[in-house]
């Protein structure tokens, strides 16, 4: 996606064409700054390494990286990071009942990305791992309880009791299942919980850059990063 990402950059934003400087010289490619930033994502390699490549410097290279990342978001966010239709449930309510556990719209778990203040991302995913929800953020001392409660992707479907919020949709798994009906249920779970780990093996080998940690950006451009890297 990103070979043609960096073609729809070039042909939606002013920022990824080749433009002249006050001296009348031709500046960087916009190949040259798609490629600075498809490397720092695939190799999290910092900014500086970016010079002995493509002769752009460190500063430079995190201005192209942040761009590159926001234009992705807008450009392919409607299409690749969106709630499932109609259709889409019904095709997973289908695929949920031949695998044995009838109702299952997708799994949810948690990816920590290493950094000093331990930002978490919420994803939903799919059989076929398509990751149609994630929500980022929420550094420092909050944990994983309270981020999945700031995220949007139960508003519609939440119900209070009290002050703490309940969360039908949920289906916990057994420890130490003694029956044989608990036993299967427990096997199918873990058969769908490989999913949602599996999509983050992916994620991680396409995008080394999430998989090392982040010692230098900001909360704001690190949810910049993790989103576009899972829309591609």
């Amino acid at each position: 996606m990103f070979f043609f990402g960096s073609l729809d950059l070039s042909s939606s934003d002013n920022y990824f064409t080749q433009r002249v400087d006050a001296a009348n010289k031709d500046g960087i490619y916009p190949l040259a700054k798609c490629t600075t930033a498809m490397r720092m994502l695939a190799y999290g390699v910092d900014a500086d390494v970016i010079d002995e490549y493509i002769k752009i410097g460190g500063t430079t290279a995190l201005e192209y990286l942040r761009r590159f990342c926001k234009g992705i978001i807008r450009l392919y966010e409607q299409e690749y990071l969106r709630a499932p239709t109609q259709d889409d449930l019904q095709n997973f309510l289908h695929v949920s009942e031949m695998r044995g556990f009838p109702g299952m719209i997708g799994s949810i778990d948690f990816i920590h990305w290493e950094w000093k203040t331990c930002p978490t991302a919420w994803e939903v995913v799919s059989h076929v791992l398509w990751i149609w929800h994630a929500f980022f953020g929420c550094p420092g001392t909050l944990n994983d309880i309270n981020v999945l409660d700031l995220s949007p992707v139960f508003d519609d479907v939440e119900q209070a009791d009290g002050i703490y919020p309940s969360y039908p949709t949920f289906v916990k798994s057994i420890r130490l299942p003694q029956s044989e009906p608990d036993k299967l249920f427990a096997k199918y779970q873990e058969g769908y919980q490989k999913d949602i780990e599996r999509a983050f093996g992916v994620l991680q080998a396409r995008f080394k850059i999430i998989r090392e940690p982040a010692r230098m950006w900001e909360i704001l451009y690190l949810a910049i990063i993790m989103r576009s890297c899972i829309i591609a």
